[in-house]
């Protein structure tokens, strides 16, 4: 098993078809899928990443945004230290739901959790929510803001990554207890990234249905 210097959980969150399962598969196969079949539960993945000079583990909880599912849900909040909340730059519903999946995630989630808002689909013309806007509510509400395309992979990798970055920085700052593994951060063995040419693969499992725009 590798090592690594810490374990970070994140939580995706956000409407149906928005997404987040293709997010997760893109960013831990580097493969997209075009079927929709939506996620059941939670759908799991992993990867281990540089970030800043040390190995991190991510381990990745891809939730369901069916609302009779949003009590399976809430129940992944409170052990993650990351959150990805993604919605459809094409559908103006989804971007009209931030704001409570936001609410949502603040009530249930420990305070210092790192939200990053994701505006996924930026590969289709069909736009109803612009750059501007995400930006603004993300701004507003102190999240860090991305604009993907889990099609063809773009800034998939820096929305990842750019989460852990902060999460990292809220480390040396000395933000979390690292002895409460309830903050969604596990310290683990770390290894010496000078032999690490390549980093290790990943792993994307499923707990209930897997689908792409989920």
């Amino acid at each position: 098993m590798a090592s690594y210097a810490y374990l970070f959980k994140y939580i995706i969150i956000g409407d149906t078809g928005v997404g987040k399962s293709c997010l997760l598969l893109q960013f831990t196969d580097k493969r997209f899928r075009h079927d929709h079949d939506l996620t059941i539960g939670v759908e799991f993945g992993t990867r281990l990443m540089n970030v800043d000079n040390e190995l991190i583990k991510l381990q990745i909880w891809d939730t369901a945004g069916q609302e009779s599912f949003r009590s399976i849900t809430r129940s992944y909040y409170r052990g993650a230290t990351g959150a990805l909340l993604v919605y459809d730059i094409s559908r103006r519903d989804s971007f009209n739901h931030v704001s409570r999946w936001l609410k949502e995630a603040r009530q249930y989630s420990n305070p210092d959790m790192v939200i990053m808002l994701v505006g996924n689909k930026c590969d289709l013309d069909r736009r109803e929510v612009s750059y501007e806007e995400g930006a603004d509510f993300a701004r507003e509400n102190g999240l860090v803001f991305q604009e993907t395309s889990a099609k063809t992979a773009q800034n998939v990798e820096e929305t990842f990554v750019g989460t852990a970055k902060k999460i990292s920085e809220n480390i040396r700052a000395g933000v979390f207890d690292l002895r409460n593994e309830a903050h969604g951060i596990k310290i683990g063995t770390p290894p010496q990234l000078a032999n690490h040419k390549q980093l290790p693969t990943s792993t994307f499992d499923k707990l209930g249905s897997r689908g792409c725009c989920n």
